[in-house]
């Protein structure tokens, strides 16, 4: 299904990378978050690929299907 993410437990403490590159699903997710086109993450990170950003999105998204996150009580 995540062709292009892997976790290696000897590489990055284990967190899910891309394609075995030292870039964590995390990182690339976090700066969607922070409003950056895709062309300037590959400008930052030139490894990466579109489809690296976009699968990124896609794990992370089936990652929060999979446990909830306490929310704060507003």
């Amino acid at each position: 299904m995540f062709t292009r993410i892997t976790i290696d437990p000897m590489q990055m403490g284990g967190v899910p990378c891309i394609r075995g590159l030292r870039i964590p699903v995390a990182t690339v997710v976090s700066m969607v978050a922070d409003a950056m086109s895709e062309d300037e993450i590959l400008s930052d990170y030139p490894d990466l690929e579109r489809e690296d950003i976009r699968e990124a999105l896609r794990y992370a998204a089936e990652a929060l299907r999979e446990n909830t996150l306490p929310l704060v009580a507003g």
